[in-house]
């Protein structure tokens, strides 16, 4: 360059008087620290803040759901399988959206009146009984010459289960008798006769048909009408040996029918509302917090409460992949950083053992441990994410020691004489942490995707006793998912919105830790 370039002319120097003090200007910031520094970042990324809010419900769900929940998920009905889900506010409410029904379209008439039958006893009780929620539209249709009427309503699948046959011991059935007395609820429903409908042959079976009955063509049971239209009672008249001794009479102030049939042994056959039964039983018999069913996500095929089972399985998936995380990093961690700072010889064999482990496919390992393993599906999953999770961190480890290790001031603390370990961990782990931390984090998504899928194949199960997973939910859910979505919606809206947040958060947290992207936002 030229030399007049570099020329200042003189108004721009200004003579300073020998008594001046001379200061440097107080800076207008606080300083900051580098974890302070990598907030404030991450905090400008809206898309990561967000992430960060989902999967704090998520977790919050995990861990409070199951505490909350009346159920557990051992808990199971098969009466109340496939129920949808009801939100009891929109139910009381009246608004037809989360209501517990379900729209029914094209129902022949012979099971338009089961449904209607089924409210008929019900409403003898309690009112506000519906079964049939909403006025059916009637069509009529023309099937092979004959005009035939098809209904359209809303079904209400929590009342349609009625009344049930139940088998009772002989205290049990007093115990009901009791409760009855007690809390003024009538559970026991009058039996049925046999004999008073011979056309058709008593199912037991189906504690709703109260009504006359007849064998129709291709042995089905149609129902049998008075001159009205009206179904026909087929209540068995009271023989007084069915020890019902409750003041609460279906009929009303006098017991007109017998209530229990007794059996071999000291077992009764008894008819009962299902629903006020469930509370009896869930209350006074196993000691519970149930009052009545109501599945706020619905039940699986099993009967089982989606929302605490959706809950419970995230929690163990959290769990699971929380202490895989952490035990990677300290093992990889540690291994790492003895490759990466002694390096030669010693990083040759440790970095071949690593490749060695790297190498089996992750499939193999967790089948070889389920057949040749004698524990349970969920030391297995821990022991193969172990066996193999290790080795990635322990690289990226090993990459920023090799990184680190020969800068300044790891030259000074080795000549003022540090010891390997605190030059190690003192000096060159706290700049590496940032890396290491989003690796980390970005485990736990990988954790929970592996284990979900590996659980939704049926390769692990941990379906048994109070355990389930979200990847067992999907396997259910996927085989009715045309017939009752609700079952596969909420467990699959549960791991895309984690997996999707997780990815969010760990770029959000990788930018964050990485000081060569300060002032690029």
């Amino acid at each position: 360059m030229k030399a007049n370039e570099y020329k200042i002319s003189s108004e721009k120097f200004v003579f300073c008087p020998d008594n001046a003090n001379l200061h440097d200007q107080k800076l207008e910031t606080k300083p900051v620290t580098y974890m302070q520094d990598a907030l404030n970042r991450f905090a400008k990324n809206k898309a990561s803040i967000v992430a960060t809010f989902i999967i704090a419900i998520l977790v919050l769900f995990a861990i409070i759901a199951p505490i909350a929940s009346p159920y557990q998920v051992k808990d199971s009905d098969s009466n109340y399988a496939y129920v949808v889900p009801r939100n009891e506010l929109f139910y009381n409410l009246g608004i037809k959206f989360w209501d517990g029904g379900t729209q029914k379209t094209g129902i022949p008439k012979a099971t338009y009146d089961q449904y209607r039958a089924i409210e008929l006893e019900l409403t003898k009780i309690d009112p506000d009984r519906k079964v049939i929620m909403t006025e059916p539209e009637i069509n009529k249709i023309v099937y092979m010459g004959k005009e035939k009427e098809e209904y359209s309503f809303r079904l209400d699948t929590y009342n349609a289960v009625g009344v049930k046959w139940v088998s009772l011991s002989t205290a049990r059935y007093q115990l009901l008798q009791e409760y009855q007395d007690r809390t003024g609820i009538q559970v026991l429903y009058p039996i049925t006769d046999a004999t008073l409908r011979p056309e058709a042959i008593q199912d037991k079976s189906n504690g709703n048909i109260w009504y006359k009955t007849r064998l129709g063509a291709g042995q089905k049971t149609e129902i049998v009408y008075d001159a009205d239209g009206n179904f026909i009672p087929i209540y068995m008249a009271d023989n007084g040996t069915d020890m019902y001794t409750s003041k609460i009479y279906w009929e009303g102030d006098q017991k007109l029918y017998s209530y229990a049939e007794k059996k071999s042994g000291d077992e009764w056959y008894v008819r009962v509302d299902y629903r006020e039964y469930y509370s009896f039983y869930h209350q006074e018999v196993l000691k519970d917090r149930i009052t009545q069913p109501s599945f706020l996500f619905g039940t699986n095929d099993s009967g089982k409460d989606i929302f605490t089972c959706l809950a419970s399985g995230a929690r163990f998936s959290f769990i699971l992949s929380i202490i895989v995380a952490s035990v990677n990093l300290c093992v990889g961690a540690i291994y790492g950083s003895i490759e990466g700072y002694y390096g030669g010889r010693i990083d040759i064999v440790m970095e071949r053992f690593v490749e060695i482990l790297s190498s089996i496919p992750f499939m193999i390992v967790i089948v070889l441990l389920r057949y040749h393993l004698d524990a349970s599906h969920m030391v297995i999953l821990f022991i193969s994410f172990f066996l193999t999770g290790w080795t990635g961190m322990a690289a990226r480890t090993r990459m920023q020691f090799y990184r680190f290790k020969n800068q300044e001031y790891v030259l000074v603390a080795r000549t003022l004489g540090a010891k390997d370990s605190r030059i190690m961990f003192k000096h060159i782990f706290p700049n590496a942490i940032g890396t290491l931390i989003t690796g980390s984090v970005l485990v736990i998504p990988s954790v929970i995707f592996s284990e979900t899928s590996l659980t939704y194949l049926n390769i692990i199960d941990l379906n048994v006793g109070n355990m389930t997973s979200v990847g067992t939910l999907l396997a259910k859910g996927q085989n009715f998912l045309f017939t009752y979505p609700h079952m596969i919606l909420f467990p699959a809206i549960f791991i895309s919105l984690l997996m999707l947040s997780f990815n969010l958060f760990g770029n959000g947290l990788r930018d964050a830790f990485n000081p060569s992207l300060r002032g690029t936002e």
